[in-house]
């Protein structure tokens, strides 16, 4: 039976993405700090297997891969790195404690869990890594400097597998949104401008069927939603200083 290990899945994309995934007959393993939302979505589920930790806590990660695994008979078919967060704001006015703590989650965080779910990715046919990607990770965007930098990472990491690990059968990818209707988004108090210019048009429901189709067909990136795939699409075949403009223009105050 297929199954799939999702971090960051207590709320949001990574909930909306349990839930479907468990609805469509697959075994599902619920990873997130916050111990009371994961248990209450995971008895939403019938009892699905879950665990509450930080995704920076490698000894931690380690133990909750190879308990999730060993229900599994040693296979992973899919690792949905979902955990994440966002911190809008001029850079120099957030503390620098805050951007490490960022980076961390959202580069760390996925790196470790990446690297510790490989035998059992390598060991599992048709396995997959699918990493939660951005349309900020396209071109910098600015009020979100430390986001989108995690978000390039997270594009050069996928670029990287997707090549290197097809010597194991293991396919690698990222998803790529505009903005999503999450408390991640919500909870900010400052708006970029740009949120405000291309609006928050996307459900965790459009991201959570995205990873679906990613599950059944494999690409290196996917542009979530209709707007931004025409920005991705214009973006392979403009010059980068269209790109610069076009984001100048909707960063503008």
């Amino acid at each position: 039976m297929n199954n799939i290990l999702i971090t960051g899945a207590a709320s949001g994309i990574g909930a909306a993405t349990a839930r479907l995934f468990h609805a469509r007959g697959w075994q599902v393993g619920l990873l997130d700090v916050d111990g009371v939302a994961l248990a209450s979505l995971a008895a939403e589920l019938g009892g699905a297997w879950h665990r509450a930790l930080d995704v920076t806590d490698v000894a931690a990660a380690s133990e909750a891969i190879d308990a999730f695994c060993a229900l599994q008979q040693g296979r992973l078919r899919l690792l949905f790195n979902c955990a994440g967060i966002l911190r809008t704001g001029a850079f120099e006015q957030i503390a620098l404690q805050e951007h490490l703590r960022l980076v961390q989650i959202n580069v760390q965080g996925l790196l470790t869990f990446t690297h510790l779910a490989f035998p059992y990715l390598k060991a599992t046919a048709d396995a997959q890594v699918l990493n939660m990607g951005s349309a900020s990770g396209l071109y910098g965007v600015p009020l979100m400097a430390s986001y989108s930098a995690s978000k390039f990472a997270v594009r050069g990491l996928s670029e990287a597998l997707e090549l290197e690990w097809r010597a194991h059968g293991i396919r690698v990818g990222d998803l790529m949104p505009p903005f999503v209707d999450t408390p991640m988004v919500a909870s900010q108090t400052q708006r970029p401008p740009i949120i405000r210019r291309m609006g928050v048009r996307l459900l965790a429901e459009h991201i959570a069927e995205a990873a679906w189709q990613q599950a059944q067909v494999n690409r290196v990136h996917r542009p979530v939603g209709l707007q931004f795939r025409l920005l991705y699409g214009l973006g392979q075949i403009t010059p980068a200083f269209i790109t610069r403009a076009l984001m100048a223009w909707l960063s503008r105050p």
